[in-house]
């Protein structure tokens, strides 16, 4: 989830993006549906409210349909076939169809990883279990500009509602 090259470029973990395309490519190799989900508005941002402190903040034309910055980045670019779900705030669920795209496919369980743990990954988590998904966190295929928070929430809190797995055991346990 938003690994795009506006976002990536912020990540200082060089093994960050070859540890989650492997775990894509994992995913890919056991026939599990790979969903991309980006943030995204119209140009001029009409969707984004002076309210949302967040998105209020972001440049004029940033995530836009010319932003190349927008663009997935290429070590987790999707293949032909493979839903890009584009959503309107931090939650993957909020302002995009993702949950249809779930539903039609039958998924029932999902694989988290992304930028950041305390944005798009916390709150996609949080509204997917209360939509009773059941649900796994990879935990260094996710990224956050603040270590310790990204530490908290993996060791802390996601167990509380989901298994958390390194990329390796993930990919361990597809095999198995």
């Amino acid at each position: 989830m938003d690994v795009q090259l506006g976002i990536t470029s912020r990540v200082q973990d060089a093994g960050y993006l070859p540890r989650l395309r492997s775990a894509i490519e994992a995913a890919r190799a056991a026939g599990i549906p790979v969903v991309h989900v980006v943030i995204g508005f119209r140009d001029g941002h009409l969707e984004v409210s002076s309210r949302n402190r967040a998105f209020a903040a972001l440049p004029a034309g940033a995530f836009t349909p010319d932003d190349p910055n927008a663009a997935i980045h290429p070590d987790a670019a999707p293949l032909p076939g493979e839903a890009v779900v584009t959503k309107k705030r931090v939650s993957a669920f909020v302002g995009s169809d993702l949950e249809l795209v779930l539903r039609a496919g039958d998924i029932r369980h999902l694989v988290l990883s992304g930028i950041a743990t305390s944005g798009v990954v916390l709150s996609t988590l949080r509204q997917a279990a209360d939509l009773d998904f059941g649900l796994t966190v990879l935990s260094d295929g996710c990224a956050d500009v603040d270590p310790e928070v990204h530490r908290v929430l993996t060791e802390k809190v996601f167990p509380r509602q989901a298994a958390v797995l390194t990329v390796d055991e993930w990919v361990a346990d597809l095999k198995n």
